[in-house]
């Protein structure tokens, strides 16, 4: 991708503002991942947790792509996820209980979103799961399913966090994908065919799943 000197100066002064204060942006990270932790009642629901920061190599590949988006807009406002935060839980099922505890969470601790939450997903059966929990469904043609929260910090400099939460299932495809697709995509058709097959087996498990812990639930309301 050719750039003129002004597009450089961009990416230069939005990846120096990272990196002056990539201490705040993990700490904030690791801040947001204890509260969710240390919740006695979204504990329960949490199966792993984890968080990133981004790494200089994928910002750069990041602030290029969304540079024709900002348009004259900072590009440090375009990014949200210098730092990414995931909760992994197990089925579909606990999603209605953890997004109210997580806003909750954010609520207490004086944590403002963005924007509304918003539920990526490419299967039309689970949209009307989202729209009942009160959070917008957006269709994905690219077998993705997660449910992400922008966060930004309550301090002087503006630091953000995003948050996705996704079932455990979801979790494999996203990281084949990852590692295969981002942040360029595989030239290898097959290896996209290869991807589509394993969303719908993942999502397949993860129905499968779902199914299991209704019909233990059932058994043990008998």
């Amino acid at each position: 991708m050719m750039l003129s000197s002004t597009e450089r100066r961009r990416i230069k002064e939005a990846a120096d503002y990272f990196k002056a204060n990539r201490h705040l942006f993990e700490s904030f990270a690791q801040s947001l991942m204890a509260y969710f932790e240390n919740s006695p009642e979204l504990r329960e629901f949490i199966h792993f947790i984890k968080y990133r920061i981004k790494d200089e190599g994928s910002l750069r590949a990041k602030l290029e792509r969304v540079l024709t988006s900002a348009g004259d807009q900072d590009l440090v406002g375009k990014i949200t996820d210098f730092a990414g935060l995931r909760i992994i839980h197990l089925h579909m099922d606990q999603l209605t209980a953890i997004h109210p505890l997580v806003l909750d969470i954010l609520k207490e601790q004086r944590c403002e979103l963005l924007e509304s939450p918003k539920a990526y997903c490419w299967d039309m059966e689970y949209e009307d799961l989202f729209r009942q929990m009160g959070v917008e469904a957006v269709r994905r043609d690219t077998m993705y399913m997660t449910v992400h929260y922008d966060i930004v910090a309550n301090q002087r400099k503006r630091i953000t966090c995003e948050l996705q939460v996704r079932p455990l299932m979801e979790e494999l495809w996203g990281e084949v994908s990852h590692r295969i697709n981002y942040p360029n995509e595989s030239p290898s058709a097959s290896c996209q065919d290869q991807l589509k097959v394993l969303a719908r087996l993942t999502s397949g498990c993860g129905r499968l799943v779902d199914s299991i812990f209704k019909t233990h639930r059932e058994a043990l309301e008998r």
